[in-house]
């Protein structure tokens, strides 16, 4: 079995603090988002090759990530993207990956900015046992989040129908991306040939769903969609537990740090408040309070309050200006 790991994003609305860098090397807790799942790939046996599907203009920092890690499986596959109007959308990409690395065995397909709280190893499991397409569900709990999303049908564990994006959603499970499918069900060709649409997987989940059994593995505990600033710090947070990590190279003096707060190496935080936050390398913060905010490498800032902000790397922002 093969895996794709989808990396291909822009990741805009992070914008600036992913404008030079995949959101996928945001980190959680410990670790950046996309070498959780890298891990995991690693360790099962059953999984031989992981393609990571990325785009021209991120192609050299995935190079150098996978370069210098521990993981033997990932290798790269560049779709001739620079820019976010150039995408193929992701059936289109996925279709171009698998003509272009001869793929012919079933495939695993999960999106690098996805964090999840279940095993892939328990997930190929059901895959295996039923021999047919499967995806993962999750109860989002609210309808109005559940309208972002693919929405799931069930009879019992097959999905009986499937709706990508529904205007008035009528439950609450949704589809993540996160998916299996045996090699006989590689139809993105077919798919895209009956001018479908190319954007967003779900609605090849839901063309497939009308020709051929389709089954899905529902999970409870957590899973986040790390495509915001607000969706990105409640990852964080959620990692944390409840109380903030700060770095050992950190220095921290006379200030209160609150629960999700992440203060990584080299920051200095001197007479502030910070709450609900990321602190990357470098950063300084002076008398300051900063509240649900993402402050970027080498940042200045000093006599401010800042909520809900995104400050880009080497940005100075002294005494409130």
């Amino acid at each position: 079995m093969d895996a794709i790991v989808l990396a291909g994003g822009y990741a805009t609305r992070l914008w600036p603090i992913t404008k030079h860098r995949p959101k996928m090397f945001l980190p959680v807790g410990g670790a950046d988002v996309i070498d959780r799942i890298f891990d995991e790939l690693e360790t099962d046996d059953r999984i031989e090759d992981v393609y990571v599907s990325t785009n021209e203009r991120f192609a050299p920092e995935f190079e150098r990530h996978i370069a210098e890690s521990e993981f033997t499986k990932p290798r790269l596959s560049v779709e001739e993207t620079t820019d976010e109007d150039e995408k193929f959308g992701v059936v289109g990409a996925l279709a171009q990956l698998v003509e272009r690395e001869d793929i012919d065995d079933d495939l695993l397909v999960i999106a690098g900015d996805n964090l999840i709280s279940f095993s892939l190893s328990d997930f190929v499991d059901e895959f295996e046992s039923r021999g047919a397409p499967t995806i993962a569900a999750y109860d989002v709990g609210s309808k109005e989040r559940a309208s972002s999303y693919g929405l799931v049908e069930l009879d019992g564990d097959q999905v009986v129908d499937f709706q990508e994006k529904p205007d008035e959603p009528n439950s609450t499970l949704v589809s993540i991306a996160c998916y299996a499918f045996p090699a006989e069900a590689l139809a993105f060709d077919e798919y895209l040939a009956g001018d479908n649409n190319p954007d967003e997987p779900g609605w090849f989940i839901q063309w497939l769903q009308a020709t051929r059994a389709v089954y899905a593995y529902t999970f409870d505990g957590a899973w986040f969609d790390i495509g915001t600033p607000e969706s990105y710090l409640e990852t964080v947070a959620w990692a944390l537990d409840g109380d903030a990590a700060i770095d050992a190279e950190a220095t921290v003096e006379n200030s209160e740090i609150g629960s999700g707060v992440h203060v990584m190496d080299g920051a200095v935080v001197r007479n502030s408040t910070i709450e609900r936050s990321v602190v990357f390398p470098n950063t300084t913060v002076e008398d300051c309070t900063v509240r649900d905010s993402i402050l970027d490498e080498e940042v200045d800032v000093a006599g401010t309050e800042l909520t809900d902000a995104l400050v880009g790397a080497h940005t100075k922002l002294p005494d409130g200006d």
